[in-house]
């Protein structure tokens, strides 16, 4: 791969990450008010399940499905064709995916009692909970309708190398949700009606961002009705299979949430508190680097330049390792350190922390193998193959189900989230070894040896991390000033040791960064 790529592909990746912190700790924040006013109980695990429902569809289809059929097809009418043809592509697909989803919107706001009913059926048994669950659901349903076009605009908008718009606008989902939750909770009868509110109004808020800035591109959404147009027609054919390839992950965390329903009261705010944790890292560097990728591989796959596409799938994969592997060591020595700082207070009291940390560190086990996969996928839609991720994802899920059964018993909320991590895990090496005979050897040695370099250099740090977290007392009240200090000040102190030791073992990774950083202050 060549120096400008990788520079693109590095470029777009901290564009995106940096975007995604900003969002992310907007989500921080978010859930720690959430957490305040409205602790983890029957209210939450109401709102959580609700929210579940139009989220695992918009995963599924808006940012699965779609952009994976999307986004090299469109690729190939925008760098190989004129640009009227992308143009019109574009406005075709914005205008079929604007009534399909609003037709979908329609039908889950109606059929909303059955949906709830099949995917949490244990809320039935507590009075009031499951009528709830459904008014909830109604009222987020049309979430969806808005987060779809907003992932078709992204789709666009990353193949002309602009990423920063898309990944931005999430913040907004967050604004109004912290808005409507401090402002509106004491105005509604059920104050976590709020919530629903602000999920509402962020979603048609992160819809109208991307408009001006497509137009500003050339691409200005017009209806174009030509359902016939053979990009469509290719799109719809890829989407099929990649609906269920892509989000099998989601669907995983899906299935723990049914069965968490069943368990003792406030799991599925346990579950859900965790994942918004495990997604924290996850979401600024593996999607980053996933869509920083994509665009590439597509290029590379579309012009049959499959020794770059593999340079460029290597590429993605050393860095999603050296990044995710320490993160993955750092969220389960400082699981309950970080429940106890940001949420503790209020409604969530320390027993309930200690209780969301149990899940996130059996989500933090799988943290490398789910970045994997997300990268991974990517490049077997980039060569048009759906059916594989298929096979992958269906084995991943009847693992996933078994195990949860097996382990919802004697670990509770904790089993449903260890089940994810090891059927993500078979998952991976499924994907690795079926991807190698399809376009032969891609480097798995030496991703394999940059791996276990990064978890060698991890553990000096996982170490000093644990150590620091004894300096204090975490399941004392208050004292927020001292825990930030002693937390972040222990990150930071595992971080530079981590680069130390990284630097010392020769992780391609760091010379990587340090060349490209280089270079760039050699420019200016």
């Amino acid at each position: 791969m060549s120096n400008s790529e990788k520079k693109q592909i590095v470029r777009a990746a901290g564009v995106l990450g940096c975007a995604t912190i900003i969002s992310r700790i907007m989500g921080m924040v978010r859930d720690m008010v959430v957490s305040r006013l409205f602790g983890a109980g029957l209210a939450t695990d109401a709102f959580f399940a609700a929210f579940q429902i139009p989220n695992m569809l918009r995963r599924f289809f808006a940012e699965g499905a779609l952009t994976a059929a999307f986004v090299p097809t469109f690729s190939e009418y925008y760098t190989q064709r004129d640009e009227q043809e992308a143009r019109d592509l574009a406005n075709c697909c914005f205008t079929l995916l604007t009534i399909t989803m609003a037709t979908l919107t329609i039908i889950g706001i109606i059929c909303s009692p059955y949906i709830v009913g099949v995917m949490f059926p244990g809320f039935r048994e507590l009075p009031g909970k499951f009528d709830l669950t459904v008014l909830l659901n109604r009222l987020m349903f049309p979430y969806l309708f808005f987060i779809s076009l907003v992932a078709l605009c992204m789709g666009i908008l990353n193949t002309m190398r602009h990423f920063f718009t898309p990944a931005i606008s999430t913040v907004f989902l967050n604004i109004s949700m912290i808005l409507c939750a401090l402002f509106l909770h004491d105005r509604f009868q059920v104050p976590i009606v709020s919530l629903a509110v602000g999920v509402l109004v962020g979603g048609l808020l992160q819809l109208l961002l991307q408009l001006p800035t497509l137009y500003g591109k050339g691409f200005g959404i017009r209806p174009n009705f030509n359902f016939r147009h053979p990009g469509v027609r290719r799109i719809a054919l890829l989407m099929g299979p990649s609906l269920f390839g892509v989000g099998v992950y989601y669907l995983n965390l899906t299935v723990s949430n049914i069965l968490a329903s069943l368990l003792p009261q406030g799991s599925v705010s346990y579950l859900y508190y965790a994942q918004r944790l495990f997604e924290f890292p996850q979401g600024i560097i593996t999607v980053s680097v996933a869509q920083a990728v994509l665009p590439s591989m597509s290029r590379q796959a579309a012009a049959g330049e499959m020794e770059q596409l593999k340079e460029s799938l290597r590429f993605g994969l050393k860095i999603t390792l050296f990044i995710t592997i320490p993160a993955m060591v750092g969220l389960m020595v400082c699981a309950t350190p970080i429940f106890t700082l940001l949420f503790m207070g209020g409604e969530f009291d320390y027993v309930k922390a200690v209780r969301a940390a149990e899940a996130l560190r059996y989500y933090s086990l799988g943290l490398a193998v789910v970045a994997l996969v997300r990268v991974l996928i990517p490049a077997f839609y980039a060569l048009k193959d759906t059916r594989t991720p298929v096979i992958t994802a269906f084995i991943s899920f009847v693992l996933n189900a078994v195990l949860s059964l097996l382990l919802m018993g004697p670990l509770l909320h904790g089993g449903l989230a260890l089940a994810t991590t090891l059927s993500s895990a078979g998952n991976t090496a499924l994907l690795f070894f079926l991807l190698r005979k399809k376009i032969g050897p891609f480097g798995g040695g030496r991703i394999l040896a940059s791996g276990v370099r990064t978890l060698i250099a991890a553990i000096p740090m996982g170490f000093l991390v644990r150590y620091g977290m004894g300096l204090t007392d975490w399941s004392l009240s208050g004292q927020k000033v001292l825990k930030a200090g002693v937390l972040g000040g222990s990150i930071g102190a595992g971080v530079l040791l981590f680069l130390l030791t990284a630097h010392l073992l020769g992780c391609e990774e760091v010379t990587d960064a340090r060349a490209l950083i280089g270079r760039k202050f050699r420019k200016r």
